[in-house]
């Protein structure tokens, strides 16, 4: 690693730590030669796959957008924050462990309708009434005779 101050390629670790996810080095370095120290972090590279538009436009994944759009869903929803990360590097992860170089924004939308329908029916609902563009209201009777379907018994004692 080149030293930031003076440039030398002579540096070596003094301390090396990983961050609580354990996805980030942080390392303490030392210049041999000015003597100087500085912090480097290191984080695996990883490349998404392109988002294939229904226009056919490609555009490139972005975690922002991923995680906007669950946000709004679950908004004034009952759900932590760690949740819904917890909901967005499952995506991810299924993105990666796809192999694929690219990824229709049909499919990722499949991939949000399934966490959104894991972590609460009512932002499910929601975000398919605009993902599946509702043209009626016997289209989001049927959405929700599907969800109750899936209720458990003891969801049902609540109601």
């Amino acid at each position: 690693m080149k030293c930031p101050f003076c440039n030398a390629t002579d540096t070596a670790v003094v301390d090396t730590r990983i961050n609580e996810e354990g996805d980030v080095v942080r390392r303490r370095r030392r210049c041999t030669v000015c003597d100087k120290r500085f912090t480097t972090y290191e984080r695996a590279d990883v490349q998404f796959p392109l988002v294939v538009k229904k226009n056919g436009a490609r555009m490139p994944y972005a975690r922002e957008k991923l995680l906007a759009s669950l946000e709004l869903a679950l908004r004034k929803r009952p759900v932590t924050a760690e949740a819904i990360d917890a909901a967005v590097a499952g995506i991810e992860e299924r993105l990666l462990a796809s192999g694929e170089r690219e990824v229709s924004s049909q499919q990722l939308g499949e991939l949000v309708m399934a966490e959104l329908k894991r972590l609460d029916k009512v932002a499910y609902i929601r975000f398919a009434s605009v993902y599946r563009n509702f043209e009626d209201v016997h289209a989001f009777s049927r959405v929700i005779r599907e969800v109750r379907k899936e209720v458990t018994p003891e969801e049902n004692a609540l109601s």
